[in-house]
């Protein structure tokens, strides 16, 4: 197929951030894999210009006659009247990434000027039936397949327990817990001491360190952590984050060789066995409790290390995401 990729370049349309690598490397990079021609519209350079963001995105269409045009949303830059147009002359699909926490303020706004739609959130499906669009697809974030490293450049382990995320105000209170029980955790990202790392510094460290943890940017309302400051508690009643969610670090951490103890995300068990291929916690003592354990297990932990990577590189790349859907579409 010919597909019109839409999407913004960089991270946040952020040059100093880097490259949108899950849009790049993740999205484009696997329709190109499959053969399909893409030819590419970033939007970055219009988000202060929306008005000529929309002439320019139909006449670019119009030339590029697209059998289907993959959409990924950031806000709400492109009008009603433009997705709706397009629409009535093309195929459409976006790519509908936190609906856990946005379908009710966003995503449904949205959703019926589109083809189809795809959701990450499982729960979400039958509320998109609910205002009408039933061409809904439930997918899920990937890890990045062209970025794979070779495992037999492993050397050996450098860091005991590393975290790779931005910084928030509850994985900040987290790490500090795991401090408090003896952990020493190196955590890395855009907020933290140790600052961001680019995508392949970081699945370097996902391979290089015994145990990565993945902590949820969701707000907490675990007590202990309401009560440790007023910030925290006025945080987590204003901030719309209120779930977790899979994400692309789920996969991310496995595919690159990592073993991964994570926070449980409903529906995790889908895609892992938890247990044998991902190691769950439900709170920092759990957490401190099961990073003690298992560096001092080797043999299990490199057990479920090797089960996960396999699970991942053979099930959870993008391109076996982007495979499936658009096998569902056309």
């Amino acid at each position: 197929m010919k597909i019109l990729f839409i999407d913004l370049k960089y991270d946040y349309g952020d040059k100093a951030r880097g490259i949108n690598y899950i849009g790049q490397d993740g999205f484009k990079e696997s329709l190109e894999q499959l053969e399909h021609k893409v030819e590419s519209f970033y939007y970055d350079a219009y988000l202060s210009d929306t008005r000529l963001l929309q002439l320019t995105l139909i006449e670019f269409a119009e030339q590029c006659q697209p059998d289907l045009i993959f959409f990924n949303l950031f806000k709400d830059q492109f009008d009603h009247s433009t997705i709706r147009g397009l629409s009535s002359k093309f195929t459409t699909i976006n790519w509908f990434g936190d609906d856990q926490w946005r379908f009710e303020s966003f995503t449904k706004y949205y959703a019926n000027d589109f083809t189809w739609c795809i959701t990450t959130d499982l729960f979400s499906v039958e509320k998109y039936k609910s205002i009408g669009q039933c061409n809904v697809i439930y997918s899920q974030w990937a890890a990045i397949n062209s970025h794979a490293l070779s495992q037999e450049l492993f050397t050996g382990y450098k860091y005991d327990v590393t975290f790779v995320g931005g910084y928030h105000p509850y994985r900040h209170w987290f790490i500090k817990q795991l401090r408090n029980n003896g952990v020493r955790v190196e955590a890395y990202g855009y907020g933290w001491p140790n600052g961001p790392l680019s995508f392949q510094q970081m699945n370097i460290i996902f391979r290089d360190s015994k145990i990565n943890l993945n902590i949820s940017n969701s707000n907490s309302f675990d007590l202990s952590y309401l009560s440790s400051s007023l910030k925290a508690l006025i945080l987590a009643f204003r901030s719309k984050k209120s779930t977790s969610q899979i994400k692309a670090r789920n996969f991310e951490i496995p595919y690159f060789g990592g073993f991964q103890l994570s926070d449980y995300v409903p529906s995790l068990e889908s895609y892992f066995e938890i247990g044998k291929e991902v190691v769950c916690y439900s709170s920092p003592e759990e957490a401190a409790l099961q990073i003690q354990y298992y560096l001092t297990n080797d043999e299990l932990r490199e057990s479920i290390r090797h089960a996960g990577y396999k699970r991942a590189t053979n099930e959870h790349g993008y391109i076996h995401r982007i495979k499936n859907i658009l096998k569902q579409i056309t």
